[in-house]
């Protein structure tokens, strides 16, 4: 007769089903972490580079000036949530590789109400945001309006000229800055700071 077959041994260690679960939700949470300490990183890594067709940042003039030419052209957007109108004063600009160029947005609060708003932006052909170049942005700042308030907005910039040297980008001449305006929450107003309070266990007792 065939003998019994054996048991599997009780001594083996169980992991529980709680241990799993909390294993499980830890990764999810690390991931999810991860990603949103990603954006600013990569936010950052598109500033600096002009990858994604994100313009980059400049402190002066590049001190040289082509004699090759681009029409830079600029684009106005808003999201349907907020109440403004946005327009550049002027549709398009021609500028040397180098000349350092002003231009103005202008904003109106079309609301009976303060609003905020922040913009985002970009360039096309996108292959180009390394060499686009600002001085002066209203970009980097929430934008506050009045009611029915208007403002001027001006975008110093300049195509760097070692865009010259780049072979792949010999046939572009037209350059299109784009920027698109989003609702922004008003900034939070600090707590007023507490009274101090006054110690009164060493006043003698009357």
């Amino acid at each position: 007769m065939a003998g019994t077959p054996d048991k599997p041994s009780s001594s083996r260690p169980k992991v529980g089903n709680g241990i799993i679960a909390v294993s499980c939700i830890a990764f999810v949470a690390s991931m999810v972490g991860a990603a949103y300490a990603a954006v600013p990183l990569y936010t950052l890594f598109c500033q600096v580079t002009g990858f994604a067709g994100t313009t980059r940042v400049a402190e002066a003039a590049p001190g040289q000036i082509l004699d090759r030419s681009f029409e830079v052209r600029f684009d106005s957007n808003i999201n349907p949530a907020l109440p403004w109108k946005f327009e550049p004063e002027q549709r398009s600009v021609t500028v040397k590789a180098g000349e350092v160029k002003t231009v103005y947005y202008k904003i109106t609060n079309l609301s009976q109400e303060t609003t905020y708003a922040a913009a985002a932006y970009n360039v096309t052909p996108q292959e180009t945001g390394a060499y686009f170049s600002k001085i002066q942005c209203f970009c980097f700042t929430n934008q506050k309006l009045g009611p029915g308030e208007s403002q001027e907005l001006p975008v110093v910039f300049f195509v760097d000229p070692a865009i010259d040297k780049v072979d792949y980008l010999a046939g572009v001449h037209t350059i299109t800055l784009s920027y698109t305006y989003y609702p922004a929450k008003p900034p939070v107003t600090p707590l007023a700071a507490a009274e101090p309070k006054t110690d009164t266990s060493s006043k003698p007792q009357l």
